[in-house]
């Protein structure tokens, strides 16, 4: 099935708030990650989202050209032709785009999607992430705005955040972060419905106590009665049809029931890319270790070429990541909920 339309995504977004469950965003920087997403997504009969952010982009373009916006493009287009081949659907999003890359990283990749659009196709992304939340509200809601509108005319969804998500993640380090910057208030979370539900849909990355990195179960304190404090206060000033999409910003190192007490509160959407990475780097690790005098030529040995061939152990990489992102689909309790179904 292709990449999905306007109004399915919107369709699979609006069916997993009301159903509980959330979507696995999963982060990518090859074709090989993005083959292991996808194959995830398809074995557990789930639609899914995956991501490319401005570094994985730029990874994408090789080093010889270091182009953020030309990777995310290669990657779509990539998993526009893979996804044919599956029954389920797959949402293309980028992911936190930062102030200072919109003018390097979105705005080409909306004049991409605005090409596409003009000669009547899908626009390349379904959604993007404008990052905004270094900035004071009333600046980032300005240029959320702005993309926001930009970003309906071509059916594609717009993704915000205020507040900070604390750690660090691709190459930002908010680890410093004032402690209270690290949770949404009520009034921001009305004041963003107020600014930008007018215009169309969008998703809202809104913080209570979530950090990027890698953390033992337990060791993030998250306050997920911040978004349900948040949504009420939403619903209360602005009515049911204001309530957000929400998206669940690092996630690990969060307990279960954490994650689940969220599914109650709107979030529709939890990026997962740390854990991903790890199961994707850890069966090459272990290919290396015991292979060591295979995969080298030691002493003047030839060595094995179906060792040192990339392909076997990216295979087994493949693999385990796509393992960990069927524990992510079940976690979000988006197993068999694909639109096609």
């Amino acid at each position: 099935m292709p990449v999905a339309n306007y109004d399915q995504y919107c369709d699979m977004l609006n069916r997993a708030r009301q159903g509980g469950y959330a979507f696995a965003a999963i982060n990518v920087t090859s074709t090989s990650t993005a083959n292991a997403a996808i194959k995830a997504f398809a074995d557990m009969k789930s639609d899914g989202i995956i991501q490319v952010s401005t570094g994985g982009g730029k990874f994408a373009s090789g080093q010889g050209i270091n182009d953020m916006a030309i990777g995310a493009i290669s990657l779509a287009q990539h998993i526009h032709l893979v996804a044919e081949k599956y029954n389920i659907l797959i949402a293309l999003h980028t992911d936190h785009c930062h102030p200072e890359h919109v003018e390097s990283f979105l705005h080409p990749l909306l004049e991409e999607s605005e090409k596409r659009v003009s000669k009547g196709e899908k626009p390349l992304f379904n959604s993007h992430m404008f990052d905004g939340s270094v900035l004071p509200l009333e600046e980032n809601l300005k240029t959320s705005k702005e993309l926001h509108e930009r970003c309906q005319k071509l059916g594609v969804i717009l993704e915000i955040e205020t507040g900070i998500v604390g750690g660090e993640e691709d190459g930002v380090n908010n680890e410093d972060a004032p402690a209270d910057k690290l949770y949404t208030t009520p009034e921001e979370m009305v004041e963003v419905a107020k600014t930008l539900r007018p215009i169309g849909p969008f998703m809202y990355a809104a913080t209570f106590g979530n950090v990027h990195g890698v953390y033992k179960p337990g060791n993030v304190k998250l306050r997920p009665d911040i978004l349900k404090n948040g949504q009420e206060a939403v619903v209360s000033e602005l009515g049911e049809d204001h309530r957000h999409w929400l998206v669940f910003h690092g996630g690990s190192g969060s307990e279960l029931s954490e994650i689940h007490e969220t599914l109650g509160y709107g979030v529709i959407k939890m990026n997962i890319d740390t854990d991903t990475q790890y199961a994707y780097t850890r069966p090459i690790v272990d290919h290396m270790f015991k292979n060591y005098d295979q995969v080298l030529k030691v002493e003047g040995e030839v060595g094995s070429k179906k060792h040192y061939d990339p392909r076997g152990y990216m295979k087994a990489a493949e693999k385990n990541m796509t393992e960990r992102i069927i524990q992510a689909i079940k976690d979000l309790k988006a197993e068999g909920k694909s639109l096609l179904n």
